[in-house]
């Protein structure tokens, strides 16, 4: 497979919290041979388990997984690293003759991996996002060559390497300039093509649907013990002001262990900042323009069936 394919060939699975895009990727397996690299910032620690709805035993031992309990709660994680690793990863997963599944919600994770990232610079993405909104204006309203006239004045040099006049490529060497004041061409072996050939997919739901099974998730989280979690990881010396902690559902368990809130409150507030966390990651997905939604009523199966004809037919396997 590595001989007849120059690109990695990928499956991307993304969408907002309790979609169902385990489940899913657990029922691809049936149809290829995968490995599963989660795009989650929080499941990469360990200890945070019904918090985070990492994948249960059984679906951890169905697929080999990658990025899940690979850090204490107090460790460092950022896009970036995600990015810079993930590749690597999913690299050596192909060169092993296996295909690889990014599975996530962390939209700006799996933006780093198909596409590089400036460093660690998450402090920077706003700004970046104003920029590139920008260029795709003018993009809009002016054309490519225009853009790649703007390109080859500033950087000659990163423009003869996009003879092609690639307007994404065109544009996330504009926004690299405009953002750090540098000639992308001075780094550009961090952004060189990534070489994958990757399919994008996402379970389309009802957004009162979605807002049900995240209620339904909460509740089933604090049966099976999400407070005895929390208080444990504490227990172990982690501060509540990491990072790992300060996030949905940690956050709103140890203000119960504090004694600042009722029970009831506890999960009505993990169940209305989960959904506003998912409302912002439906509109992060709403504006990757080569996603393909998969219908919420199609049994798990069938949605693995379209997905793998997709893909096959993409990469041409």
């Amino acid at each position: 497979m590595a001989e007849q394919l120059r690109q990695i060939p990928m499956i991307i699975i993304g969408g907002p919290t309790a979609s169902g895009k385990t489940a899913l990727s657990i029922h691809i397996s049936k149809y290829l041979d995968i490995e599963i690299i989660s795009a989650d910032s929080r499941q990469v620690y360990k200890y945070l388990d019904i918090g985070t709805a990492k994948p249960d035993t059984e679906e951890l031992s169905a697929v080999k997984h990658h990025f899940i309990d690979i850090l204490r709660p107090d460790e460092y994680f950022s896009a970036g690293v995600f990015g810079k690793s993930a590749l690597e990863t999913a690299k050596e997963i192909f060169n092993h003759g296996k295909i690889p599944v990014v599975v996530g919600g962390s939209g700006l994770y799996i933006k780093a991996l198909i596409e590089g990232f400036f460093d660690d610079d998450e402090e920077n993405f706003y700004k970046r996002e104003e920029i590139r909104k920008e260029l795709e204006d003018k993009l809009l309203i002016e054309g490519k060559e225009s853009l790649y006239g703007e390109l080859y004045s500033i950087d000659p040099d990163s423009a003869i390497k996009y003879q092609d006049k690639n307007p994404r490529r065109v544009i996330r060497a504009l926004e690299y300039i405009y953002l750090t004041g540098k000639k992308f061409s001075e780094t550009f072996e961090k952004f060189q093509d990534r070489q994958i050939n990757y399919s994008y997919f996402a379970i389309e739901f009802n957004r009162d649907e979605l807002y049900n099974r995240i209620n339904l998730r909460t509740e089933k989280m604090w049966e099976n013990g999400l407070i005895d979690e929390t208080k444990k990881v504490l227990e172990m010396g982690y501060s509540k002001e990491l990072n790992s902690l300060n996030t949905v559902g940690y956050k709103e368990s140890i203000e119960f262990l504090e004694e600042k809130i009722s029970e009831q409150r506890v999960i009505e507030l993990i169940q209305q900042n989960t959904r506003r966390y998912a409302k912002r990651q439906i509109t992060w997905f709403k504006k990757v323009n080569d996603i393909n939604y998969l219908d919420s009523t199609l049994p798990y199966n069938s949605m693995a069936e379209l997905i793998v004809e997709k893909f096959k037919h993409k990469v041409k396997l």
